[in-house]
């Protein structure tokens, strides 16, 4: 309705997604006030309304906790030269009494209200006002709106799926007697034309219906953007390239079989970067799995897959910032109205060693707007992950599926999420900073001396076996930067009857072609050929009794196959304190790719 000094009075109903899926989402029931003033200012007033006001009612929604505005808004003022200047005002009341406590500090800080709401309207505020002022074509021919448009779709399908909202089609399926993968699915007309399905490349579609899984986890000492650049530059790590394969077919048109076992071609990741937000908080880009498969009639035909993935958070210097990676499977035309079904993973920090409650705390957050900033410049020498304790990660994957198939497919997308929340427990404790103090830059797996302890082994073991130095520095702290950084490739096994790797320093990886966190999972004999293999066999023993072995110059196999030369290697045991076999070391000298 209109107000006699030209203003206008609304009445609005919001509903809010629910960040994880432990809690229900919110919903608002509002008044909002919109005038006019003498100086061209606009004002944006809302407020909650209850039944104490005598105003008209909306009565509770179901799935919903009905939360409260308290006078909140906005306030846009002209400035000369056709600009303008906006002041925010965000006051919510969200109920954390309803929410797990370990969650409350998501429904009671100002900081991560500040974070999540407050500065995410002013960097989409900022965005819009560049594309309107430089509406200049960017990656693959697309104009900034185009790309934000596809940012959108994205992060909104990634919080549909969070959410599961019953409004929208969603049901939940039976649990399988464990409660820590929630299965969920929509077959409704509406999905279907969302994700634009019911037709691809002139031909009707035969996938009739989405699934989801989702799950959430605690994660301890784990900083969130060091966690999702993990995730993001070794996808290999987690994901299962069949799976890939089959998202990838379902959503276009034709049959598609369902995937097997892994097929061992596992292709490469080549990431295209696509568009920036202008504080570099988001960016978008296109990720090429090539000489992948695609299931059609129960072949695998060979071909490349591409994802479209939106990425945040990743600056582990700004204040209390969540860490989001969302993708989909995308057709190489990158179509404007292409098939999106997102999937991801979100990380929201729970706790923070800053002060929220300090008043320097919102000229912290308005500093990361200015431009060329990367975040919190008033946090002094405070890191974004000094502080953090803990986190709440949430995982939801998305697969369009014909309505046969169902029974399948669910017992695949459970077992799937499942062995990614396993993978992310495991690549959780390998980076945790309070693993090793300091020297966080060196994890090691589960079970294995600190990086310090073990390096000053390998050191006195190599000196006492073959009476030389293997490292030409002092202190504890330069030795394993230069064990680290040593031109030879030094890795550590176990002594177990299958030998695994343990440890590798950076020449170790890069020869292996693999990290730290999979290295455990690459036997000894794996890297040797035939001719290798048998050498190992009958000198081990060698090594065991006599304390070291010299190697002659041969061949060896990358973790990916690939053939490695090198000129010569020396085997040696490594002692610990009580002076017992903790592992061989192993050092191959001037090695290369074949």
């Amino acid at each position: 309705m209109s107000t006699g000094n030209g203003g206008t009075i609304e009445l609005l109903y919001m509903q809010l997604y629910a960040p994880t899926t432990l809690a229900p989402g919110r919903d608002f029931w509002l008044l909002r006030y919109t005038s006019l003033l003498e100086d061209g200012s606009l004002v944006v007033c809302e407020r909650s309304l209850n039944n104490t006001q005598n105003g008209p009612s909306m009565p509770p929604v179901p799935h919903f906790v009905r939360a409260e505005v308290l006078p909140s808004g906005y306030l846009i003022r002209p400035c000369e030269g056709g600009g303008s200047i906006i002041h925010i005002v965000d006051h919510m009341l969200l109920e954390p009494w309803s929410v797990p406590e370990v969650l409350r500090p998501l429904y009671e800080s100002s900081m991560l209200l500040a974070q999540r709401t407050t500065m995410a309207a002013l960097r989409h505020l900022r965005q819009i006002s560049q594309e309107v002022s430089q509406p200049s074509v960017t990656g693959w021919g697309r104009r900034p709106a185009a790309l934000r448009a596809l940012s959108q779709r994205l992060s909104k399908g990634f919080n549909e799926a969070v959410n599961g909202f019953t409004d929208d089609g969603w049901s939940m399926l039976d649990s399988d007697g464990i409660d820590d993968v929630t299965l969920l699915v929509n077959s409704s007309p509406s999905k279907m034309m969302g994700l634009n399905l019911g037709y691809n490349n002139g031909f009707p579609s035969v996938t009739s219906s989405v699934l989801c899984a989702k799950a959430s986890m605690l994660l301890q000492n784990v900083p969130p953007a060091i966690l999702l650049r993990f995730l993001r530059e070794h996808r290999s790590e987690w994901a299962d390239t069949s799976i890939d394969a089959y998202s990838a077919a379902a959503i276009k048109a034709g049959p598609c079989s369902l995937p097997g076992a892994r097929t061992g071609a596992f292709g490469g990741q080549v990431i295209l970067p696509l568009a920036h937000t202008i504080e570099h908080e988001e960016f978008m880009e296109v990720i090429k799995l090539e000489n992948m498969g695609y299931y059609r009639d129960d072949m695998t035909m060979p071909g490349d897959i591409f994802l479209l993935q939106l990425c945040s958070g990743v600056d582990e210097h700004a204040v209390g910032t969540s860490a989001e990676l969302i993708f989909a499977p995308i057709d190489a035309s990158f179509s404007d109205d292409a098939p999106i079904l997102p999937s991801g993973f979100r990380i929201i920090p729970l706790e923070s060693g800053t002060d929220a409650a300090s008043p320097n705390r919102t000229l912290d957050l308005a500093s990361a707007l200015e431009v060329g900033t990367t975040g919190n410049k008033a946090g002094g020498d405070n890191s974004g992950h000094s502080g953090i304790t803990k986190s709440v990660m949430t995982i939801a994957f998305q697969f369009a599926f014909e309505a046969h198939l169902q029974d399948n497919i669910a017992a695949m997308a459970r077992q799937y999420v499942r062995s990614i929340v396993a993978s992310v427990q495991r690549v959780s404790l390998a980076l945790s900073p309070s693993r090793f103090g300091s020297q966080n830059a060196f994890p090691l797996p589960p079970g294995t001396p600190e990086a310090q302890t073990l390096t000053r082994w390998i050191c006195n073991s190599y000196r006492f076996y073959l009476g030389a130095e293997l490292l030409k520095c002092e202190g504890s702290e330069s030795i394993l930067k230069s064990l680290w950084h040593h031109s030879d490739a030094v890795l550590c096994c176990s002594l177990k009857a299958l030998p695994v790797f343990t440890f590798a320093n950076q020449a170790g990886l890069d020869m292996l072609e693999t990290t730290l966190v999979a290295l455990q999972d690459i036997t000894l004999e794996k890297i040797f050929d035939d001719n290798g293999k048998k050498t190992l066999c009958s000198e081990f023993p060698q090594i065991m009794q006599q304390g070291f072995m010299c190697i002659q110059g041969g061949i060896c196999l990358s973790s990916m196959g690939r053939p490695i030369t090198y000129e010569r290697a020396v085997a040696w045991k490594v002692l610990n304190e009580e002076e017992s076999a903790h592992c061989i070391c192993f050092m191959f000298i001037n090695w290369s790719f074949v």
